[in-house]
């Protein structure tokens, strides 16, 4: 039983370590970038994100907060097209 916990928790501690030193890498760097391509892929093509959990987390937890920044966005949004629209013609 013991030698299954202790074997875990150095495999654990190697694999962070590891994980550590190869993102400096250019193997790393590499890696990194063609996962974050394989996400976005995902997230066009199915509409999952699977890099977005935060936002998803404090979303759910405060909703009425992210109604207000999505209400406030689309304000903005409409005021700037405004803005476009009448820019030439003196108004």
């Amino acid at each position: 039983m013991w030698i299954w916990v202790v074997s875990n928790i150095a495999g654990s501690l190697l694999g962070a370590a590891s994980a550590a030193w190869i993102k400096d890498t250019k193997l790393g760097i590499w890696g990194y970038s063609k996962f974050e391509d394989i996400a976005d892929w995902a997230k066009d093509r199915y509409g999952i994100d699977i890099l977005d959990k935060e936002d998803i987390a404090w979303r759910t937890q405060y909703s009425n907060i992210a109604k207000k920044i999505d209400d406030l966005e689309q304000r903005l949004h409409r005021m700037e097209e405004l803005e476009k629209r009448h820019n030439g013609d003196g108004k």
